[in-house]
């Protein structure tokens, strides 16, 4: 495996275009993500024959390489070290690509480019608070307990910071001042601001309000730079930059993020408090097709907001039983496909990173190219997160997530409920068994068509 992992990279280079073609390399978890100025000089079918690809997703100038966990990491940082000498090049081209792409799915990329970075941080910070707050509830190392609080909400209390310096770089202003602008919101003494009688409190609005305000800081610098002479340009246009949208922020963008975030948090709540069955069947069930047609990051800062304004988001344990229903679907595909071993070694290979919450492997791997086990796995999530709704219906048994990004059994150190973290626990693991259940019994009885199981059972041995 080292071998072909370290050959992988040169032979999807020029399949991308070669590096002329490539305008910036990224990766998640299991995806390489790929931003080319020409999607005509991609080979798509090149890249699905290629052995070690899961699969393929092809979204105007944005291409993504299935690979799976650990390797895209070492394919990624080959394929940024071949292309570093274009990539001066390709931010030329961005705008110009930039306009190929439908403007819903380009607002979604950039939403996504905007908040994924921040998911280790995330991660990270939300485990040390979930073992703070289980050290809390033991009443063990009670002076270890305030540091480990203070480190996992140091990320926290400026993430506003951080999304207003990425939302200025991704939208084509100074990163910097971006973040200068959000920094405004987070201030400790913002609170002695009383724009119009109300008062402030720092980290108002949250992650929305910082995302506006970045917003307002590029278009601001954008208009300087266009009328401002350049022997003045760098004193003015970093002042203006920053005075007139950190003004905006305290006198209006703080209060109507905050508002915005806490009817965010309140329409969560009443969400699964009145109709927590139905809407968890209806967000398990349909989550994984929103992720195929990119949809799901649109649910990125609302996760982010939940995490920000309640200190979880209690729609991402819901979310995640969509997994569930991938691998009761794919155990059920590795029993009624005997004699087909390749879908078999693939089922195997990918099934522990399905069980950790990486659900790309199984889906492009196993269900998606045989059709009716996709549907299947998607009946199962559905029965998954209708259970995990119907336990936080009228407010019994609500489970959240301290932050984004894991999933399945990768989600048990972030977990925390309204009744501690053990029933929490067993009620997402309670979700996990329904929907592993629910999508083995829905894959093994109505998967496959008669034609599909007569075509693949073992021959029989000569005589």
């Amino acid at each position: 495996m080292p071998t072909e992992q370290h050959h992988l990279a040169p032979t999807l280079l020029p399949l991308l275009g070669g590096p002329a073609n490539l305008r910036s390399v990224t990766h998640c978890m299991t995806r390489l993500r790929a931003e080319v100025a020409d999607p005509a000089l991609v080979r798509t079918g090149g890249l699905r024959a290629t052995p070690g690809v899961l699969g393929v997703v092809v979204d105007g100038t944005a291409v993504q390489v299935v690979l799976g966990p650990g390797v895209v990491t070492r394919v990624a940082a080959a394929l940024k070290a071949e292309a570093a000498a274009k990539a001066a090049e390709a931010k030329a081209a961005e705008a110009k690509a930039a306009g190929e792409t439908a403007p819903a799915r380009q607002t979604l990329r950039r939403v996504a480019q905007i908040f994924v970075p921040l998911i280790p941080a995330l991660i990270g910070c939300g485990i040390i608070a979930g073992l703070a707050g289980l050290l809390a509830n033991l009443r063990w190392l009670p002076a270890l307990v305030p540091a480990l609080n203070a480190v996992a909400s140091g990320f926290m209390s400026l993430i506003g910071v951080f999304v207003g310096y990425r939302t200025a770089r991704e939208f084509g202003g100074t990163p910097v001042l971006g973040g200068a602008v959000a920094a405004v919101a987070v201030w400790p003494g913002v609170g002695q601001v009383h724009p119009f009688g109300v008062a402030l409190t720092p980290g108002q609005g949250g992650v929305l309000g910082a995302l506006a305000a970045a917003l307002l800081a590029v278009a601001v610098e954008r208009g300087c730079r266009r009328v401002v002479p350049e022997a003045l340009g760098v004193l003015v246009t970093p002042a203006l930059t920053v005075l007139l949208p950190g003004l905006a922020t305290l006198y209006g963008l703080m209060w109507a993020a905050g508002e915005v975030s806490t009817a965010v948090g309140r329409f969560a709540d009443q969400l699964l408090a009145h109709g927590g069955a139905v809407a968890g069947f209806a967000l398990g069930g349909l989550f994984l097709p929103l992720v195929m047609l990119g949809l799901h990051q649109a649910l990125i800062p609302v996760h982010t907001t939940l995490i920000a304004e309640r200190g979880s988001t209690v729609l991402l344990p819901i979310l995640a039983m969509a997994g569930a229903g991938q691998v009761g679907a794919a155990l059920a595909v590795y029993l009624r496909l005997p004699g087909d071993i390749s879908v078999r070694r693939t089922v195997r290979s990918a099934l522990p990173a399905g069980l950790l919450g990486i659900g790309e492997p199984l889906v492009y791997g196993v269900s998606l190219p045989l059709g009716r086990p996709f549907v299947t796995a998607c009946v199962g999530g559905a029965f998954g997160g209708g259970f995990v709704g119907f336990m936080a219906q009228g407010g019994g048994g609500a489970v959240g997530a301290t932050a984004i990004g894991p999933s399945g059994w990768a989600l048990f150190p972030l977990l925390r409920g309204e009744h501690g973290p053990v029933e929490a626990v067993a009620v997402y693991a309670a979700g996990l068994v329904v929907g592993y259940a629910a999508g083995f019994v829905a894959t093994y009885f109505f998967g496959f068509p008669r034609k599909r199981m007569s075509r693949k059972r073992p021959r029989a041995a000569p005589p």
